[in-house]
């Protein structure tokens, strides 16, 4: 007949009872801040990719002179449909990022307003930029960052088309 003394027992001491549960007060707290963090990070690239393709995609508008998007089918709204092309192209980002465009031509800021030439003529080359403010989700990643967004530039430059 074995020695039972030797045999280890399967019930638990009275001492264990709730150990797994003070771990697990101590470890969740990090894992959480850990989760969201990695979510926060992705989702800061997510938005960043995001408007650069969207910025692509309304720079490639401007200068094939296309005007699908034009309400007025005039030059004089060229900007709006440019930016209703970039606004389209963000899924939503250029609306939560608080989206802001700088246009320019051979070098120099072109306002918002000009008419025929708004993007140039043949050849030229155009610049849109965005500049954008993510909101953060975790506090300690947003203490990283001023005021607690993640501010961001995208562009994008093409030469004009002959159109």
């Amino acid at each position: 007949m074995p020695n039972r003394r030797f045999i280890p027992s399967l019930r638990r001491r009275r001492h264990d009872t709730g150990a797994s549960a003070v771990e697990f007060a101590l470890v969740a707290p990090i894992f959480f801040l850990l989760l969201f963090s990695i979510a926060d990070f992705g989702m800061m690239m997510f938005a960043n990719l995001t408007m650069q393709n969207a910025v692509r995609e309304g720079a490639r508008f401007a200068v094939t002179g296309q005007t699908t998007l034009d309400p007025a089918d005039t030059s004089s709204q060229r900007f709006q449909a440019v930016q209703q092309k970039i606004h389209d192209s963000s899924l939503g980002i250029y609306d939560m990022s608080n989206a802001s465009i700088t246009t320019w031509v051979n070098g120099s800021t072109t306002p918002q307003s000009s008419g025929a030439g708004m993007y140039g003529n043949a050849g030229d080359l155009v610049v849109i930029e965005v500049d954008c403010s993510w909101p953060l989700l975790t506090p300690v990643v947003a203490a990283f960052f001023p005021s607690g967004k993640y501010t961001f530039k995208v562009a994008a430059t093409m030469r004009n088309e002959a159109f």
